[in-house]
């Protein structure tokens, strides 16, 4: 494969610093605007059923990437070649002289690194913690390029994967024309300003503040929720508690009035920030699931959303249909009529879906409703969805089933119309790794960030604190990669028991998985593991809590950007060179180049190399690494202490994943 013209990396802009943790102190020469596509407009959240293409919509067999993916990489690929010159030239790598090395590999960027990251499931706090490591890793950042420094590093993924929490993060990203978070975080909120993006102080179930974009009243607010799925219902759309949800994560996550109900997640690949290669394509991931259904991860089909397609490559489905045409009708691979439904995949439906879990949130707040928290319309919405459905199945998104007479010897959803989608960590998976070792993807090395809160339900003890991951995530994949009717292809790299991941430490401080490449079986990608651990916040809030002042909002990110970056280089000045050393070790021996002497000390530090210690761990109460920072708590906004209760039991009670 050939790659030719270059493509200007980002410029950098005057932004947040990474330690201010109070952004209305920074103004922006480039401010935050109305951005995205609603291309469903003016229809808004209700789809659309009209005559189909020329050319009518298929089911395209999962044997390859789609004809779109493979042209968008040439370009893609050749974007990411001098973000990555500019990232690896600086991280000072002795004994490689990078640029040379880049150079020298130039026309054929096949040969050079290809980046995925995977931004794990967790609520709030998997998106504000995954934000703050995409800051260190976005060359627009302050200070993201001096010496050292990661900047860059997203300039040159070219896959950004999410699920649940994590898809909220990419999501809301290129919803908003790929904004910065440092431009999302210093966003005006005054009554003048645009600022309702990311403003999480009023809870999901409260609605957005007035002033800005948003002028709705919370009785406003439901109505406006009530309305538009009301709507998409009267259409002709059986909906779920999803559509709620999804709706009202978009007031939060959508800079546009409303939400942008019209704005659509296919619309994302007619976009000129993203068809000129500027951006890595994003990729959201939800779990199958029949009604009743139990999921483990030997016998979940992962869907993953892109703004072409969306579909699987399981074994069991083994197929992909047109993103835009999401909703249509199907059945044996082709169109059921020359009808086609257009503007089902609203954005914040997608993302509702692979974080189904919060229905329950829904649910346990429609129960509590004495509060006066919720209009009667919307409540009545809401005990509608739920008579229709058994309490245990309040967590799905509703779908009609492009996959209808598909595949039917190994489909098990060949059967139903509908099919019905969960939370994608609801299989154990809740780092979104499945897209990202896709054998058709060779990709070499995946950054894969985890913000499960898997402490106290893991440990037997009480006395661990609660809320931080333990590598159970990267342990469900690792398990699904030896499973011979599941796997299709994919190699991931050994992966030590839970009891190791505290003993040796691996939980609380970025490790690397898989470094040697002739250790492998199969083409494994190299696996950055970042959990998420105090480095200047205690970070480890809970899944439930649904709404964050901006102090600690930005408290939340600048732990993520100290986790990234390893505190500016305090806990180990040499981290920026370990990870360009990982981001290169594949490409190294594709090219058959030496493995620098630093590098190979980077791995012995950095690299577990297969010691494991399963006997019961001592509590896990992480310290604090830095000197950690303050924020002002507010109560404003939040839910009552036993409501929120109610609301961690309920989720809990239901959830078969540990975040």
């Amino acid at each position: 494969m050939k790659f030719s013209t270059l493509l200007p990396s980002a410029s950098a802009a005057t932004l947040l610093t990474a330690v201010d943790v109070i952004p209305h102190e920074v103004q922006l020469a480039n401010s935050l605007v109305n951005r995205a596509f609603p291309a469903n407009a003016p229809h808004g959240y209700t789809p659309q059923t009209g005559n189909c293409p020329s050319n009518r919509p298929t089911v395209r067999a999962a044997n390859g990437l789609s004809p779109q993916e493979t042209a968008w990489l040439e370009v893609r690929r050749n974007a990411t070649i001098q973000p990555m010159r500019d990232l690896l030239g600086r991280l000072n790598i002795t004994g490689l002289d990078t640029t040379s090395y880049i150079n020298n590999h130039q026309n054929n960027a096949s040969a050079l690194p290809n980046i995925g990251i995977a931004v794990s499931g967790g609520g709030y706090r998997a998106m504000l913690n995954g934000a703050g490591i995409l800051e260190a890793f976005d060359n627009r950042t302050s200070n993201a390029t001096s010496a050292g420094q990661l900047g860059g590093l997203l300039q040159s993924t070219t896959y950004l994967s999410g699920l649940s929490g994590g898809s909220w993060l990419v999501g809301s990203l290129y919803a908003n024309n790929f904004s910065s978070i440092d431009s999302i975080l210093a966003q005006d909120t005054s009554a003048s300003g645009s600022g309702d993006l990311w403003q999480l102080g009023n809870d999901i179930f409260t609605g957005p503040a007035t002033g800005g974009i948003q002028l709705l009243s919370s009785v406003g607010y439901y109505s406006a929720l009530q309305s538009a799925v009301s709507d998409k219902q009267g259409a002709g759309f059986d909906i779920s508690l999803t559509d709620y949800w999804g709706r009202a994560l978009s007031y939060q996550l959508v800079n546009a009035t409303d939400g942008g109900p019209a704005f659509t997640w296919s619309s994302i690949a007619e976009q000129d920030w993203f068809t000129s290669g500027s951006t890595p394509l994003p990729l959201i991931v939800a779990d199958s699931r029949a009604p009743g259904e139990v999921l483990i991860p030997s016998n979940t089909t992962v869907f993953t959303f892109n703004p072409w397609e969306f579909g699987t490559f399981d074994p069991t489905v083994y197929g992909f249909i047109p993103m835009q045409y999401v909703g249509t009708n199907f059945s044996a691979g082709t169109t059921r009529s020359d009808q086609c439904v257009t503007g089902f995949d609203n954005v914040g439906f997608v993302m509702g879906t692979s974080a189904t879990l919060f229905n329950e949130a829904l649910t346990t707040i429609n129960g509590t409703n004495s509060t006066g928290l919720f209009s009667s319309a919307l409540q009545n919405g809401i005990e509608a969805v739920l008579a229709g459905f058994g309490s245990s199945d309040n967590d799905i998104a509703d779908y009609p089933n492009p996959f209808y007479g598909y595949h039917n010897q190994t489909n098990p959803y060949a059967v139903s119309r509908q099919l019905t989608l969960v939370d994608g960590g609801e299989d154990l998976q809740n780092v979104p790794l499945h897209p990202l070792i896709q054998p058709v993807r060779h990709v070499d090395v995946i950054f894969a960030i985890d913000s499960s809160a898997d402490t106290n339900a893991s440990l037997p003890t009480n006395a661990s604190a609660t809320g931080w991951p333990d590598g159970a995530s990267l342990i469900a994949t690792y398990e699904r990669s030896l499973n011979a009717t599941m796997e299709n292809g994919t190699a991931f790299p050994a992966i030590p028991d839970t009891n190791t991941f505290f003993n040796l430490g691996l939980n609380n401080r970025p490790t690397f998985f898989g470094c040697d490449p002739a250790n492998q079986t199969g083409p494994s990608p190299i696996i950055i593991y970042m959990p998420n651990a105090p480095y200047v916040y205690n970070s480890n809030t809970s899944t439930f809590d649904l709404s964050y002042n901006d102090t600690e909002r930005n408290a939340m990110v600048l732990n993520g950007y100290n986790g990234a970056t390893q505190g500016n280089g305090t806990l180990d000045k040499q981290w920026g060179t370990c990870v360009g050393c990982a981001i290169l070790s594949r490409s190294l021996h594709r090219t058959d180049t030496a493995v620098p002497d630093v590098c190979t000390q980077c791995f012995s530090r950095y690299c577990w190399d297969g010691t494991t210690n399963s006997t019961p761990p001592a509590n896990y109460i992480p310290a604090m690494k830095l000197d950690a920072v303050s924020v002002t708590t507010s109560g404003a906004g939040k839910l009552s202490k036993s409501l929120s209760a109610a609301l961690a039991g309920a989720i809990a009670a239901a959830a078969t994943s540990l975040f």
